[in-house]
């Protein structure tokens, strides 16, 4: 008796994206220890919750078409967290936006969904605003030690990365480093107000802390709060972030109304701006 090798059923034929929406999201209180992967876990499940149509890629294993840029790492708040996700139906923004924040758990909200206006929102994100928050360590003490860091032109610090325990500067990444003077989480309590350019290796904030141990001494006797304010294009003139969703949203506007894009020559220069440190 011949050998009939079985017949492969086709792969199933995925509907195409037809919208993309980009998503403002928060890390806050306890789940700022939420990791990345957790929150990919997280937010997948709160997309069949809601019952979105989202898209997938083709192949032997389809996943979900969601694209997370620039995660904040564990341990972090953040209140600029961004994705993007693609529909195979179109759906209205705020209506995803309720639906995704009513299946996360408190502490993973959605602040804003709004539909993609074409380009990377990736390289969209140029920058990132912190707050350094530094329990037990008096602002009058922590001017010394911002003055001794903005001082240096090179920085060493180490860190352990998946290829190992890696040294890099950390002081070409700060564009503005203050000791801020919004009202402290509890009594005699730095606050430091921090602008970091993206880069390879990134730098991120307890990377700059360090940096100030290295070249000052500074009392610290407890574990730093770290929260993202903002992250997006780079206003080099200013040493500010701008918003990375706002050219979308006027898009949106434009297209409703037939109007002009009126941000897209205000995000243009940010975005083209060469960086330039203080």
């Amino acid at each position: 008796m011949a050998f009939v090798a079985p017949v492969q059923a086709p792969p199933s034929q995925q509907l195409p994206a037809v919208q993309k929406l980009r998503v403002r999201f928060a890390k806050r209180g306890r789940l700022r220890f939420t990791s990345h992967r957790d929150f990919q876990r997280a937010f997948e499940r709160a997309v069949r919750r809601a019952e979105l149509p989202v898209a997938f890629s083709h192949g032997f294993s389809p996943h979900p078409k969601i694209s997370y840029a620039g995660a904040a790492p564990t341990g972090a708040a953040s209140e600029a967290e961004y994705l993007e996700i693609s529909l195979t139906h179109e759906r209205a923004p705020e209506q995803v936006r309720a639906a995704l924040d009513e299946a996360l758990p408190p502490g993973l909200d959605i602040l804003e969904v709004v539909t993609a206006a074409g380009g990377s929102l990736a390289e969209r994100l140029e920058a990132s605003e912190w707050l350094i928050s530094l329990p037990g360590v008096d602002p009058v003490t922590a001017q010394p030690a911002v003055e001794a860091f903005l001082a240096r032109d090179e920085i060493l610090v180490e860190r352990m990365t998946k290829r190992g325990l890696r040294s890099f500067d950390c002081r070409d990444a700060v564009l503005r480093l203050a000791v801020g003077s919004e009202p402290a989480p509890v009594a005699s309590c730095a606050i430091l107000q921090v602008v970091l350019r993206h880069g390879t290796p990134a730098v991120r904030p307890d990377d700059v802390l360090a940096g100030m141990l290295e070249v000052a001494a500074l009392p610290v006797s407890g574990p730093a709060l770290l929260t993202r304010l903002a992250q997006g294009p780079l206003i080099a003139a200013t040493g500010t972030v701008d918003d990375p969703l706002a050219r979308d949203r006027d898009a949106t506007q434009a297209t409703a109304t037939g109007q002009v894009d009126s941000h897209q020559t205000h995000s243009a220069e940010g975005d083209a701006a060469a960086p330039t440190t203080p």
